[in-house]
């Protein structure tokens, strides 16, 4: 049995301290903040609740292996899942809607048709089965096993199968997902419908892989999830297995240092001056936080991949509105810029001036649970923005953008309106310690392994990294697999190679 230190609460991290506690090890998570769960946050308000994080959870079987492998409570005697059906409903440019059903390739490919036109469906069908094959080939490597000591292979590998495209006499082939969408997909509404994927992670389609195809396609097979009482309930019943397989959570405890002994970690160092020693440490943080903890030695992965930089952030408006939610309003809506190229030229480029319109990602739950009774609503609006910390003004023009899109989600919505609070990039920053508010985006092959992360062991013996920032990347599925990898690294040491 090891002494194990975590650092960080969040949901990653969580997971690896769950699954090191089942395998007999004394694991103790310290963490900087007064609660657990990284960017997985709630707010609450005259009895309205909101998610300040990730509203919505793909691919739910990372979470219920957890769950079954660490106690015998399943992940559903513990949270509430429901599917969303339709997945999403889109608002595009020209107005034309598209309700997205749920896990259903012949529902999808009668609603577009029926949307954008016949045989609209059919190239959307087509380009799925394509991209299920760039799935088939990098699930594996990319989600469920250790990164491979010669990644190289990932970033040089594009694994999407794409569509010869004639042009000017020359035969090409789709490289990166704007071109998928362009000379592949042939419609601009489909075109928006791939990219929103990829913006979603705050990803730029017209320089991201042809790989990024496996994002809509991972919606599309394992479908669309909802937690009642909101994600921050999964967070919740995470740190319930935790307290129950005897992890120790010390809160407004911030880790200063890492204490190396013979070579290898050996425990860490707290801003009162404690010392705690341990075997083994876990580093649940953003790469600039690792950095200041590890004092004097380069804790880069030990497969020397260098952790994704200049991604951007998240605004989030929460909208407490009076009267009932409408029957039949989807609980999920992107609204569509209606000048796509200046909102990534604003978020990846030089383009200075916030959108008008940016897109915009409305979130409606039908779950009273989230507010003081059937006569309100709580709706929250989220758009990609640039990470930092913006000034009063600039958060003002977002605010008033964002919800001017949103009104082509909910009709009336000034009308209806209470209140509202803004998050901000700052206030992610502060839940995180990521610089700016930066999101981590979830590993992609290809692109010259700018999209892979660093591995989860590092060049320091003892030390390894979980959640977002390292291997297999961001998002709520992603950092509950990085806490598996890094329980199997410890418990089995460097030989191992994944589940089975």
């Amino acid at each position: 049995m090891a002494r194990i230190a975590v650092i960080g609460a969040g949901t990653g991290a969580m997971a690896a301290a769950a699954r090191l506690a089942v395998a007999g090890h004394r694991v103790t998570v310290y963490e900087r903040t007064e609660t657990y769960g990284g960017a997985v946050r709630r707010h609450e308000r005259d009895g309205f609740s909101f998610d300040t994080g990730p509203g919505l959870l793909p691919l739910p079987a990372v979470y219920r292996d957890l769950f079954v492998k660490t106690g015998k409570e399943p992940l559903e005697a513990c949270v509430e899942l429901t599917q969303v059906d339709p997945s999403a409903r889109h608002v595009f440019a020209d107005g034309t809607r598209l309700s997205v059903p749920n896990a259903s390739r012949a529902g999808v490919v009668g609603a577009l048709d029926e949307a954008l036109g016949s045989g609209a469906g059919q190239r959307w069908g087509d380009f799925l089965v394509r991209a299920r094959e760039a799935w088939d080939r990098t699930r594996r490597p990319l989600l469920e096993e250790p990164l491979w000591p010669n990644w190289s292979v990932l970033a040089d590998r594009e694994p999407y199968p794409a569509v010869p495209h004639k042009r000017l006499l020359r035969t090409r082939r789709a490289t990166t997902l704007a071109e998928i969408g362009t000379w592949e997909l042939r419609d601009p509404r489909l075109a928006a419908l791939l990219e929103s994927h990829a913006l979603a992670y705050g990803l730029d389609p017209r320089t991201l892989p042809a790989s990024a195809a496996v994002l809509p396609y991972l919606e599309h097979a394992f479908g669309t999830w909802y937690v009642r009482g909101g994600m921050r309930e999964l967070a919740r019943a995470v740190y319930e297995r935790c307290v129950a397989r005897k992890v120790e959570f010390v809160f407004g405890a911030e880790v200063t240092g890492i204490r190396e002994k013979d070579g290898r970690a050996a425990g860490v160092e707290l801003a009162g001056g404690e010392v705690a020693e341990a075997e083994f440490v876990v580093a649940g943080v953003a790469p600039e936080v690792l950095s200041r903890v590890v004092r004097g030695t380069e804790a880069r992965g030990a497969e020397e991949v260098p952790p994704q930089r200049g991604l951007p952030s998240r605004m989030t408006v929460l909208l407490a509105l009076r009267g009932g939610r409408p029957e039949g309003a989807a609980h999920r809506t992107v609204v569509h810029t209606d000048d796509r190229e200046s909102e990534l030229d604003h978020l990846f480029g030089t383009a200075p001036e916030t959108p008008w319109r940016p897109t915009v990602t409305v979130l409606r739950p039908d779950d009273p649970g989230l507010v003081p009774d059937t006569q309100h609503e709580a709706v929250t609006l989220t758009s990609v923005v640039p990470a930092g910390r913006p000034e009063p003004e600039v958060v003002a023009r977002y605010t008033e953008a964002m919800t001017r899109a949103a009104e082509h989600a909910v009709p009336e919505l000034r009308e209806r309106l209470l209140w509202q609070e803004v998050r901000t990039p700052a206030d992610i920053a502060d839940a995180t310690g990521a610089e700016g508010g930066a999101v981590p985006a979830p590993a992609l092959a290809a692109g010259d392994g700018r999209l892979l992360h660093p591995s989860n062991s590092t060049a320091i013996p003892g030390l390894f990294t979980v959640g977002g920032w390292s291997h297999p990347g961001g998002g709520l599925p992603h950092a509950g697999m990085s806490g598996a990898l890094v329980a199997g690294l410890i418990v089995e040491g460097p030989e191992f190679r994944g589940s089975q």
